[in-house]
């Protein structure tokens, strides 16, 4: 059981994501030969009011949601210029970028980054009453940890997309949410 203190004590690891060079080649990959998926294409996503490093920023990403059992897999592919965790320091490719746990308060996940000296790198609203917080726990580029505290919905969204991924028969790898 992980110490009261730590960023783990927040809840577990709900997701691997990744930034891959050649985002189509990461869903074949992932689906033909990790047998992960049906992937959810959620394209031109933003998240305003978005600060990276403490500055306003406003990045672009299209991103693919699918399961690999119960873990769920992440794909990123930026798609502005924007300073963000998805270019620079922290924009690394083709391997693990961040994991992702779910938590009841992004308040307490704030309080508990700065206890533990987390660097919060990103940080952005999330629709109404969610919040999300990309931390740094002193590990650098490739090991960043989000923090997402899910709007009303997004629980019942990953739970469709796990149950899609039970007993699925390899077609309609990559799927659109529209």
């Amino acid at each position: 059981m992980p110490g009261p203190g730590t960023l783990a004590s927040l809840g577990d690891i709900m997701q691997l994501a990744y930034v891959p060079s050649d985002f189509d080649a990461a869903v074949k990959h992932w689906t033909e030969v990790m047998g992960a998926g049906p992937f959810f294409l959620l394209p031109n996503m933003s998240l305003p009011g978005g600060r990276y490093r403490g500055e306003p920023s406003d990045p672009v990403f299209t991103m693919a949601l699918g399961y690999w059992g119960d873990m769920q897999i992440e794909l990123i592919r930026p798609e502005n210029d924007a300073p963000s965790l998805y270019r620079g320091d922290y924009g690394v490719t083709d391997r693990l970028h961040h994991v992702c746990i779910l938590v009841a308060s992004i308040a307490e996940a704030r309080a508990r980054c700065a206890a533990v000296g987390a660097e919060i790198v990103f940080e952005a609203p999330v629709g109404d009453s969610g919040g999300v917080i990309y931390a740094d726990p002193g590990t650098g580029p490739g090991n960043l940890v989000e923090l997402l505290e899910p709007q009303p919905g997004t629980r019942e969204l990953f739970a469709m997309m796990r149950d899609a991924a039970k007993g699925w028969d390899g077609s309609e790898p990559l799927r659109s949410l529209g």
